[in-house]
């Protein structure tokens, strides 16, 4: 697995902590040249040189996925350093944990602007490069993307976009050699549930889930370059997701029921 990165361009959004983090180390340790983006100019620079000092390659860009210019920099700063790129993950993204009747319409905006739209940007301006390349465009989306979670309107439903707009994109390059994978991870371990916006838009700052019980950003970051290497349309990563994929084709109903259970047993649950 580890040849399929080596000597490769990797582009990484959201690449400052979380499961972007451990890509950026983990495929860095393969011998890919890693282009990280984030907001956090800070920890991106901090990050390329903890690589660097360890023999790896890597550039970065502070960016905002939710500005174009800030996309199109991030895919420059890959082509004027490296030359090109070979695989682009967008992974940059925000949860929620409210009901629609009670939330701001803002937050809906903010979830579509950084899940949905930083995607759409950072593939527009690196797809040219992927099509030369013939590589990978990578999704991180979600169970979330699969089927409705309760209580997640707003994450789900930029996950539905993003898988859309990935699918539609590998099948208008079928004859050009483009691989997309769209990755769903179940309820990950990352900071990423920390920032979860709430009803009116602030942080909730505490996760409901015991993290010692989720998915690790490393077990993420290790599967998705396995996907890559096989290049797989569709990764689901733990059984929780296999599960949902299979049995809503053939029992929808009952993943509703389900979902609906399992999320008003979290604590502090939106549904009591």
């Amino acid at each position: 697995m580890s040849n399929k990165l080596n000597g490769k361009t990797v582009v990484i959004t959201g690449a400052s902590s979380g499961i972007g983090a451990a890509m950026a180390r983990e495929y860095a340790a393969m011998g890919a040249k890693v282009v990280l983006g984030a907001r956090q100019a800070d920890k991106l620079a901090a990050m390329c040189r903890e690589i660097e000092a360890k023999g790896g390659k890597a550039a970065w860009s502070e960016c905002d996925v939710t500005k174009v210019e800030d996309c199109q920099r991030l895919i420059q700063t890959a082509v004027d350093t490296f030359g090109g790129i070979d695989v682009l993950i967008c992974n940059a993204g925000i949860s929620m944990r409210a009901l629609f009747d009670d939330l701001d319409l803002s937050v809906l905006h903010r979830l579509m602007d950084v899940n949905f739209w930083g995607t759409v940007y950072c593939t527009k301006f690196a797809l040219p490069y992927l099509q030369k390349s013939k590589g990978s465009l990578v999704g991180i989306s979600s169970v979330a993307g699969i089927h409705g979670l309760p209580g997640r309107t707003g994450y789900s439903a930029s996950k539905f976009a993003m898988t859309g707009f990935l699918e539609t994109v590998r099948i208008e390059n079928l004859k050009k050699g483009l691989h997309v994978m769209v990755a769903c991870p179940g309820f990950t371990a990352s900071n990423v549930r920390f920032s979860a916006l709430t009803a009116d838009g602030s942080q909730q700052g505490s996760t409901p889930r015991e993290e010692g019980k989720m998915m690790t950003a490393e077990q993420v970051a290790h599967i998705v370059a396995r996907g890559i290497a096989r290049r797989k349309r569709l990764c689901l990563m733990e059984a929780e997701g296999r599960a949902t994929h299979f049995v809503k084709k053939f029992a929808p109903g009952l993943v509703d029921k389900l979902f609906y259970w399992v999320m008003s047993k979290e604590p502090d649950s939106p549904f009591k």
